[in-house]
């Protein structure tokens, strides 16, 4: 396999193909004794103030490109070849944190579902949870692109309407599977997202972790939109992944 070598962030980067798919992975300067890693489930590079800050706590970074951003078994069942891969080319644990953000969320919770093996914790930053919400903006929101996004999940599910409207394996329809796995989870949100509303995706599963006391790190930030994702200051959300990750 070829390695095309660069940087992220300061830290070394190689670049290869998986299955023809573009793939990389980013190594911390002093790896972790327990091969923790994480994978940025879609967006890579966007926001990477977490990342950047478990990197420097050792853990090693890896993504591999979706065939769409919508959480489709394509690319699910993708990323768990590609997770015996990672485990077994460089040493490192064979399952992984979730990184996802926006549509990032659709394609972790997803593969947690059919791979809840492969997830160690859900890190979710305003999540599509209910493709309803978005991107059809059925709710309270704004439809993502307007009719764009709704040409996006009519490729990549091969639905017409009514069966969107039909449709009951949303991420919030497999919280429970989650639950189940004792799938540790943290969520952050901006109490102003038009575009992902909140009260429409993530609460679904704040709410159902709270009433089960399962392990959750929950954070709402007052006034915030869509974007900026992710926090300024990221040490207490880092401790939490570290304290709810190990073997």
């Amino acid at each position: 396999m070829e390695f095309k070598y660069s940087e992220f962030e300061g830290f070394k980067r190689a670049d290869f193909k998986f299955e023809d798919r573009d793939a990389l992975i980013v190594f911390p300067d002093k790896p972790e004794e327990h091969g923790r890693w994480m994978m940025k489930m879609e967006y890579f590079g966007a926001f990477p103030k977490l990342e950047v800050e478990l990197l420097k706590r050792g853990w090693h970074l890896c993504y591999l490109k979706n065939v769409n951003r919508w959480g489709t078994d394509v690319d699910s069942d993708a990323k768990d070849r590609f997770a015996d891969f990672i485990a077994e080319e460089f040493g490192l644990q064979n399952k992984f944190t979730c990184v996802g953000m926006s549509c990032g969320g659709i394609c972790s919770v997803n593969f947690a579902a059919k791979y809840p093996h492969r997830v160690s914790l859900l890190y979710l930053d305003a999540p599509v949870m209910n493709m309803l919400s978005c991107p059809m903006g059925f709710g309270i929101g704004e439809a993502l692109g307007g009719d764009a996004g709704w040409h996006e999940i009519e490729e990549a599910y091969g639905f017409d309407l009514p069966t969107l409207l039909t449709y009951r394996e949303h991420p919030i329809d497999k919280i429970p599977i989650l639950a189940e796995n004792n799938i540790p989870v943290a969520l952050v949100y901006g109490d102003s997202d038009v575009t992902v509303p909140y009260v429409e995706n993530g609460i679904v599963l704040e709410k159902y972790y709270r009433e089960k006391g399962l392990t959750l790190f929950c954070v709402g930030k007052e006034g915030c939109g869509h974007h900026p994702h992710g926090l300024e200051e990221n040490t207490a959300l880092a401790d939490f992944i570290e304290e709810n990750t190990l073997a």
